[in-house]
């Protein structure tokens, strides 16, 4: 008797957790598609305003269900959030910024190519600010990415060095962010859970952005004749951009490192087959053979970083690990901020 039930209590958690991962692996595509939809196809083409939107709408909730109880708070002192919260804020609102704003040159399937590079960008920047210890192998590891990038780059049909260079800014500001992090946020003790985070970063994003909106999109705006602005898809865009974190907020606690590293892979791979099925995009065999050859790498770097971490502990399977590889398998994509412990930025990345 005893048997069956703590199978039961067994079968009902995986299939919660399960659950749970392809809520945040449908949501997280979702956004992507979305983002590229409003700002590519829909006559919305303004990243930063579109941003902003998101940090509004996302702040708000957030607000409500702290102040409502629905989610506990943190006392965080104004020291803190100076030092802290503001610059890590900073980097968001910039990676947020130019991540969106690569959408309209460059194709899902090819920006999610693009962010192979975030393994090499977080260990370079984690190098020179002594958050990563330099080591031959990990670095000839990143070098191979870099070449699988290289390769996809070259073989991309419609290749925009606009584009590029936006995504590229943004993988190089996320990684800032998330080493700023662990410098910032360790040495505190601070524990944010992705609503608390919106809670205190959003708003800061949010007044990061109003210089560049009025210097870059404000008079273009007004003067745009033919801009379109549908309410039911902003307000459905920055519902499913809250969603996605609240499915974060879900993920915790029920789900490994490595299984979200996995998932991860699989929605990387669903985006790139979603963005030629509903975009049209075009891949070409040489685009796909060098995403192979990095995706290779970083599984690879996966693998070491999950034997060290059993090494070292905690364990993958521990809460801070699961929610290190929700925020790593996508980063500038996912609208939502998510701050774990520092020692979750030991764990693993996906491309």
């Amino acid at each position: 008797m005893g048997e069956a039930a703590d199978r039961q209590t067994l079968m009902k958690k995986i299939i919660a957790a399960y659950t749970a991962v392809g809520i945040w692996i449908f949501l997280s595509g979702a956004v992507i598609l979305y983002n590229k939809y409003l700002l590519a196809y829909s006559g919305f083409h303004y990243p930063i305003s579109l941003t902003m939107w998101h940090m509004f709408f996302c702040s708000s909730l957030a607000f409500g269900l702290v102040k409502s109880g629905k989610v506990q708070s943190i006392n965080m002192e104004q020291e803190t959030f100076m030092k802290a919260i503001i610059p890590i804020g900073a980097c968001y609102a910039g990676t947020l910024w130019v991540g969106n704003a690569a959408y309209l040159y460059l194709s899902v399937s090819f920006i999610q190519m693009l962010k192979a590079l975030m393994p090499v960008a977080v260990f370079s920047v984690g190098c020179v600010f002594g958050t990563e210890r330099f080591n031959w192998p990990t670095f000839l590891n990143m070098i191979l990415v870099t070449i699988g990038v290289a390769v996809a780059s070259f073989g991309e049909i419609n290749f925009n060095m606009t584009g590029v260079l936006f995504q590229l800014s943004s993988i190089v500001t996320e990684s800032i962010r998330l080493v700023l992090v662990q410098i910032l946020l360790q040495s505190r003790g601070l524990k944010l859970n992705p609503i608390t985070t919106l809670y205190y970063v959003a708003p800061c994003c949010f007044g990061f952005l109003l210089l560049p909106f009025f210097a870059l999109e404000f008079s273009k705006i007004t003067n745009d004749a033919e801009l379109v602005v549908n309410p039911f898809h902003m307000i459905a865009n920055a519902t499913a951009a809250f969603c996605l974190n609240m499915a974060v907020f879900m993920l915790i606690g029920k789900t490994s490192a490595l299984t979200m590293n996995i998932a991860g892979v699989a929605k990387d791979w669903m985006l790139i087959g979603l963005s030629v099925w509903l975009f049209h995009s075009a891949v070409s065999g040489l685009n796909l053979f060098g995403y192979f050859i990095a995706f290779l790498a970083v599984c690879w770097y996966n693998y070491q970083k999950l034997q060290a971490a059993k090494a070292a502990g905690p364990p993958p399977s521990s809460p801070s690990s699961a929610a290190a590889a929700a925020a790593a398998s996508g980063n500038e994509e996912m609208i939502p901020l998510k701050i774990m412990t520092a020692s979750s930025l030991d764990k693993p990345m996906q491309a």
